[in-house]
């Protein structure tokens, strides 16, 4: 990844697959298994995908690109602590950092929806409603930039935009220190996790974010297939996962554990927000991009896409068969597919596979 001073400066630097996306070079080649039976050619950020019945041996194979990670990664300048996690949980259900008392970030990322919100388009300050869906904070972790353009390049500086936002949660950072100053046992609490910085803005962004990062998809069927368990999913399903990573070319922008690169493409939605174009207006293939969602948890997050346009896991299929919407920055990687009705079926019986089983989420009691 291209990268300029400190993290966050990557909202405003084309990130190495979007520079070779953007120029038509050929990045890379590779394979997505060793062997003949299925072949990937990647330029840029499109994949070409040869395609034959693939053997046993190289779907083992294309397994281990999914298994689930071990641990959660927490940033250097940010580690994890279960008092600072608690902390963050507390403001992440408080309504008192909005503005009107009324919102708080789990009312846009609810654990009921999937970390969404399960409306087309987030609902704001004043019930505004806002131009694009509430994205989930599942797996937020494992991301490395933020926002559905990519403004953000860390869960701590995402924490704090929504906050003051004017149409979303309408709380100006000053205001958001001095309301909380005024909560003893916040001041408790702060001064016990951040005993060098107190009640400021630097230690409420790492507390929500540290909060954010323990919000991890649960152990799901396709994990205990990954492993082993050939009873865990359905023969559709594992048809599905070989489509998946072959002729649907899910996998192009779809890949690894948490299903998503991180990569911004149009994908030929009707729909006139330019998206990450908006930083960067002479790059066509960023015209109309949009940052590709990790697909855990994909059955509780409908509606679907940036502007929650398409409803269902089947429509979604029958977007991509169709194309979508063909202009100069849609993404190479979408083209009709000629799927057949078996096919479609198929690939959603593999992403329904896909959600897991979680603990409960239980409302923390809020300071006083």
């Amino acid at each position: 990844m291209f990268q300029l001073g400190s993290r966050s400066t990557r909202r405003h630097t084309l990130r190495a697959a979007e520079v070779a996306a953007c120029v038509g070079v050929l990045a890379t080649a590779a394979t997505l298994v060793a062997t003949p039976t299925i072949a990937a050619v990647v330029v840029g950020q499109s994949r070409t995908v040869a395609v034959s019945q693939p053997s046993t041996a190289s779907i083992d194979q294309l397994k281990n690109k999914y298994r689930r990670p071990g641990s959660i990664p927490f940033p250097k300048d940010n580690l994890y602590t279960p008092e600072k996690a608690a902390l963050g949980k507390m403001l992440f259900f408080d309504t008192r950092l909005s503005g009107a008392n009324l919102l708080s970030c789990a009312s846009c990322h609810n654990p009921a929806y999937g970390w969404g919100d399960g409306q087309a388009k987030g609902v704001g300050h004043g019930m505004n409603i806002l131009g694009r869906r509430s994205p989930t904070v599942v797996n937020a972790a494992y991301s490395e930039i933020f926002m559905w353009d990519g403004r953000a390049g860390s869960l701590e500086e995402q924490a704090l935009g929504p906050i003051q936002a004017s149409v979303e949660m309408n709380l100006p950072l000053d205001r958001l220190l001095d309301r909380l100053r005024k909560i003893g046992e916040y001041k408790q609490l702060f001064q016990a996790v951040f005993p060098n910085e107190g009640i400021a803005t630097i230690s409420i962004a790492k507390a929500i974010a540290t909060y954010e990062r323990t919000v991890v998809s649960g152990r799901a069927p396709f994990d205990a297939w990954i492993e082993g368990d050939e009873n865990a999913i359905s023969e559709s399903a594992k048809r599905g996962f070989v489509l998946f990573n072959t002729t649907a070319r899910c996998a192009a922008c779809h890949v690894g554990w948490n299903f998503t690169d991180d990569g911004f493409y149009d994908i030929g939605l009707p729909d006139a927000d330019n998206g990450r174009g908006k930083f960067f207006p002479d790059v066509v293939k960023m015209q109309h991009a949009f940052k590709a969602p990790g697909l855990r948890e994909i059955t509780r997050r409908g509606p679907y896409m940036h502007d929650g346009s398409i409803p269902t896991l089947e429509a979604v299929i029958e977007h991509y068969e169709k194309g979508g919407v063909d202009r100069p920055s849609r993404s190479d990687n979408i083209k009709p597919l000629s799927l057949t009705s078996q096919e479609k079926a198929d690939l959603v019986s593999f992403m329904k596979t896909l959600s897991g089983d979680s603990d409960a989420t239980t409302v923390p009691v809020l300071p006083r």
